[in-house]
């Protein structure tokens, strides 16, 4: 059974204050737990079903956190799931350290994404196209939100991330820089460096203004319908898998 004292700190973790005054966040669910636990994470507290605990004996073997058996109705409390027959982690938050774009390296940057759901799905889009490296502008959602984490499938755990002035970070970068505009060169024409960064915008916004000089190239997604405009997660998607081409 958990303790009132552990429910109550794991509830605070929700808000965004109380996950950086305690250096901690949580996630829910198997997939995410199950991930989180083969990272470089600091686990804290793991509660899991017996169900859970039986299906990954040999994972719960190697760790080093005491594990409480907990209902699913218990972990719905917990957590933000109405449901969830698995699992919750609570771990340490990780240090932001700045970093500099390898060679033939293709880094996110991301202005001003609000959306926690976009936040996640990008992470996760990032994840599948292999990339590691993610900067993120003061505004943009917290990475350690439960709605971020959640939509992010897990791939939170192999993404490396921090939060600056995106135009103070982009002025001291030496990579070309590919913004997405509407009024770009189309990505079926465009030519990529294997090396780069690629600055997506806000929502309904764009790239803020003050970013645009320091684009090197802007580029577009060739509409061939009617519709105004993409999701930012699913423009992220489809840029990112153009630049994957390396077009010369």
């Amino acid at each position: 059974m958990i303790s009132k004292n552990t429910l109550k700190f794991i509830k605070s973790l929700q808000q965004k204050k109380f996950r950086k005054l305690e250096r901690a966040f949580f996630v829910e669910g198997s997939k995410n737990v199950t991930e989180i636990l083969k990272s470089d994470f600091k686990v804290t507290h793991l509660l899991a079903t017996e169900k859970y605990i039986s299906e990954h004996h040999g994972l719960m073997s190697q760790l080093d956190v005491e594990i409480l058996e907990a209902s699913p109705k218990e972990l719905a409390a917990a957590g933000t799931f109405l449901t969830n027959d698995a699992a919750l982690a609570v771990a340490e938050l990780k240090e932001e350290r700045p970093f500099e774009v390898g060679t033939e390296e293709l880094v996110l940057a991301l202005d001003d994404i609000r959306d926690p759901g976009n936040m996640g799905t990008i992470i996760r889009i990032a994840d599948w196209y292999g990339i590691s490296k993610m900067v993120f502008s003061s505004q943009s959602a917290d990475f350690y939100n439960p709605k971020v984490l959640n939509a992010s499938m897990g791939s939170f755990s192999r993404v490396q991330f921090f939060y600056a002035p995106l135009e103070e970070y982009l002025k001291t970068q030496s990579a070309p820089i590919f913004g997405a505009y509407l009024d770009g060169e189309s990505v079926h024409t465009a030519s990529f460096e294997p090396t780069g960064i690629l600055l997506m915008g806000n929502e309904s916004q764009g790239i803020s203004a003050e970013l645009e000089p320091l684009v090197t190239k802007k580029v577009t997604i060739p509409s061939f319908g009617g519709a105004e405009s993409l999701n930012v997660a699913t423009a992220t998607a489809v840029l990112c898998d153009n630049f994957r081409r390396i077009k010369k």
